[in-house]
């Protein structure tokens, strides 16, 4: 990130040390939002934990919300590549069962690496805040379209049964990736081995997809 793209509060053009002072002050909180509550993360907690004053962080941020969206903007670049694993691919036989490992495997890595702020984010959401909505929706809206066109294109060359709706069943589809790839503790808790939760979701998505039974890797 340039000087130029880095702004104080009132319009100021950061310098090198003030994006260095905002870099420490996101590093900061995003420490504290893996082991407390957003909501009991004060100003003057993030800036005592960076070595600055609370001032200071209100010279880069307006509230803990805005700082919050973004890490959460950040992690949303870093979902982009989601998209990517749906994209193109070859999902008719051996090839469609690799795609959807590669897509299961995508969704859970990328849950645990951003655990902390996808909570929020899910939390956020689901209390119908729109910001937080509006990033939830562009880490999963491409996925889900993405699968929808490879649905599209298997039902138009007669390769999958045309009853199931591409876009209806993709957001069903990608729901239910979010949804287990955030809560894979809980599954655990049922003694559930994260190995059977991982080949479960594999063989959905495929036949979701391909509206076939799951053939072997």
């Amino acid at each position: 990130m340039t000087a130029q793209q880095v702004r104080t509060v009132d319009g100021r053009i950061a310098g090198k040390r003030g994006q260095a002072t905002r870099a420490r002050l996101l590093e900061c909180l995003g420490e504290m939002l893996v082991s407390q509550p957003y909501r009991s993360i004060t100003v003057i907690d993030v800036a005592r934990l960076a070595g600055t004053s609370p001032a200071t962080f209100y010279q880069y941020f307006p509230d803990i919300e805005s700082a919050i969206i973004e890490i959460a903007n950040d992690m949303a670049k870093d979902g982009a590549h989601l998209k990517e694993l749906a994209d193109g691919r070859t999902w008719t036989g051996r090839a469609g069962m690799q795609a959807a490992e590669a897509l299961v495997d995508g969704f859970l890595a990328f849950w645990n690496e951003h655990e902390a702020i996808l909570r929020v984010v899910d939390l956020a959401t689901a209390e119908g805040d729109k910001r937080f909505h509006k990033i939830r929706m562009k880490i999963l809206n491409n996925v889900t379209l993405s699968l929808a066109d490879a649905m599209t294109e298997l039902q138009s060359a007669g390769k999958a049964d045309g009853v199931m709706p591409p876009t209806a069943t993709a957001g069903a589809l990608v729901a239910m990736l979010a949804s287990i790839s955030a809560h894979q503790r809980v599954f655990e808790a049922w003694s559930i081995k994260l190995t059977e939760l991982r080949a479960a979701m594999i063989g959905l998505v495929y036949m979701g997809i391909t509206q076939k039974k799951p053939v072997a890797a």
